[in-house]
């Protein structure tokens, strides 16, 4: 804004012209009585603005000052809220993942913000409340969490947990096609891609499709600060720690053809993540379970060729699992209770490889690690 004089300022701006009009009346004597001067013209045009403008700040001074509308907000265009979001809420964040693979309190929390940074309010009719549920999604997955005799999306403990029933249902879906080697990626961004575009378009496309890649990097570039709000309410969060070496050896020498970490795939040329540990073994190699656990999956697929997947409960509240990939042959099936050290199937080169090797993951949660730190003596 230009800046305009008042007060003193104004009153010394026009003391110039007054000054000239002394001096001249001074010099004429008394014969002549001095004659009015009328305003110039520079003042006729300034004086009318001044006062325009002047009305103008002291009716902005009256309502405050604040004459800037709000700006829209849109569904997946949402301002970051994490100050909106009360501490209160995220022990329900916690419940409404407590039992979920590969959703944690704080993606739940960048997922709601994402589609609604954390207001109720909404310009569409159909979608409503925090988690932006149409009447059919609340008929599915809505119902009343807080006890408060009503179910309703407008309700932020009613559409936490709703949309945290959701999403782990999209997660476990997820984990389903992952494990039998359909889709390829981190769960969690398969689970926002479910979300944003259906679970048959990520089927289809053996990964996160492009129509999805914005809404799960959005959702994304919220998390730290959602993990640092469950951080500062620590106290329902059961501390949880990888419980260190524990595992057993799935083939009897533990020689690493290929580590765990980003590599160029041999085969395809894609540089990403490889997600497992390569053992070198010959054709036809003994290989064990890791530990005791349920078979979860045991069978082919496309890329991981025989493959068998090994659910072994929860480690401190946190869901272990290995797999065992590109087998010759396989001695289990699906549902089968396994002791540590217990056949599962013989190596080989099936699926995507270049020769007979053990493809060995450890998953805690869903996620990837390091299967050199979980090994006993791997060190």
């Amino acid at each position: 804004m230009q800046n305009v004089p008042k007060g003193d300022d104004a009153a010394q701006a026009v003391s110039p012209a007054s000054t000239t009009a002394t001096a001249a009346g001074t010099t004429a004597g008394a014969a002549a009585p001095r004659r009015r001067r009328g305003p110039g013209a520079c003042l006729l045009v300034v004086l009318p603005g001044v006062v325009t403008l002047g009305a103008v700040l002291a009716f902005v001074s009256l309502v405050g000052g604040e004459t800037a509308a709000p700006q829209d907000r849109t569904p997946g265009q949402a301002e970051s809220a994490v100050s909106n979001v009360d501490g209160s809420y995220v022990p329900w964040l916690r419940r409404a993942t407590a039992d979920c693979v590969g959703v944690t309190p704080a993606l739940l929390a960048a997922h709601i913000d994402q589609l609604s940074g954390w207001q109720s309010d909404s310009a569409s009719l159909s979608e409503l409340g925090i988690a932006r549920f149409t009447d059919a999604g609340w008929q599915k997955w809505g119902r009343d969490d807080d006890g408060n005799g009503t179910s309703t999306p407008l309700d932020k403990v009613d559409a936490i947990m709703a949309l945290g029933r959701q999403d782990c249902s999209l997660a476990k879906r997820m984990t389903t096609l992952r494990t039998k080697g359909a889709v390829n990626g981190d769960l969690a961004d398969l689970t926002l891609a479910a979300y944003a575009v259906g679970v048959d378009e990520v089927a289809e496309a053996g990964q996160v499709p492009p129509s999805a890649r914005l809404f799960v990097t959005e959702v994304k570039k919220r998390l730290p600060q959602y993990s640092a709000l469950v951080r500062r309410n620590p106290e329902q969060e059961a501390g949880v720690q990888a419980a260190g070496a524990r595992l057993q050896h799935p083939v009897v020498t533990l020689s690493v053809t290929s580590p765990f970490g980003s590599r160029k795939h041999p085969l395809t040329g894609v540089t990403k993540l490889h997600t497992g540990v390569d053992f070198d073994a010959p054709q036809g190699a003994q290989v064990s379970a890791a530990w005791g656990g349920v078979v979860e999956f045991a069978g082919m697929s496309p890329a991981y060729g025989y493959r068998v997947v090994i659910d072994h409960g929860t480690i401190e509240g946190k869901r272990l699992q290995t797999t065992y990939s590109h087998l010759s042959a396989l001695q289990v099936s699906a549902g089968q209770n396994l002791s540590t050290g217990q056949a599962v199937g013989l190596a080989g080169s099936t699926g995507l490889s270049t020769g007979p090797h053990l493809h060995f993951e450890v998953l805690l949660d869903g996620q990837y690690t390091d299967p050199m730190a979980w090994l006993t003596d791997a060190g």
